[in-house]
């Protein structure tokens, strides 16, 4: 006679095994994605990036470090994420397609400070870690170029040949003087950082070839 096959007893090891398989079965890799970035972010503004260890990250996620190693293989993949993230949700923001170049600019580079708003004070921690020269942030610091021609683009601004370089680059100054004054902005209203980009990006505009031919002619060339 064939031998009935019995529950495992409570507390038994294959009890234990089976609880801790249910406790750490595999997540949407989406949800993973979601609620790591989260939790590495919030703990960034307490601790130091460098020192934060992949298990305690997964811990405050909620995953399993298999979880997490499916989707980031490292910590610096996890900046990349959320960077690109970030980038992703800029740029699906319908522009003004009549609105003038630096103005569509304004309301993009505005639009991504409201996006990494919820990131506000873990970016202070990586900001203040950046400063000190910490290697552990540079993945952050790399994607930014790839980040800022999509500013320019989501703004209707060409970024090719070595026109677009250019911009790339003079748009960078502007966006990390005002990125400098946000972290330190905690108005409703974004004040202080809205009258530093508007400064910025006038400054800025001539180099970014943002002026209309008509603001930029002077009368003897309009009557040519």
């Amino acid at each position: 006679m064939a031998r009935k096959t019995s529950s495992p007893r409570p507390g038994s090891s294959k009890a234990r095994a089976d609880s801790n398989a249910s406790k750490t079965a595999p997540k949407n890799a989406r949800d993973v994605e979601d609620a790591v970035v989260t939790a590495a972010l919030n703990l960034a503004a307490d601790r130091s990036w460098s020192g934060l260890a992949l298990t305690e990250i997964a811990a405050t996620a909620g995953v399993s470090l298999a979880d997490l190693y499916g989707v980031f293989p490292s910590k610096a993949s996890i900046l990349g994420t959320f960077s690109r993230r970030i980038d992703a949700a800029m740029v699906a923001l319908p522009g003004e397609a009549d609105a003038a170049p630096r103005d569509r600019l304004f309301e993009v580079l505005m639009h991504r400070f409201d996006l990494l708003a919820p990131y506000k004070a873990g970016l202070r921690g990586l900001a203040h870690e950046a400063r000190r020269g910490r290697v552990d942030v540079l993945p952050l610091a790399c994607r930014l170029p790839r980040s800022l021609r999509w500013m320019l683009e989501a703004a209707g601004i060409a970024t090719g040949g070595f026109k677009g370089a250019a911009r790339v680059k003079v748009l960078g100054l502007a966006y990390l003087a005002t990125l400098r004054v946000w972290l330190e902005d905690d108005s409703p209203d974004l004040a202080r950082t809205m009258a530093s980009l508007d400064r910025a990006l006038r400054r800025a505009e001539p180099f970014l070839g943002l002026r209309t031919r008509s603001s930029t002619t002077t009368g003897d060339e309009a009557v040519a």
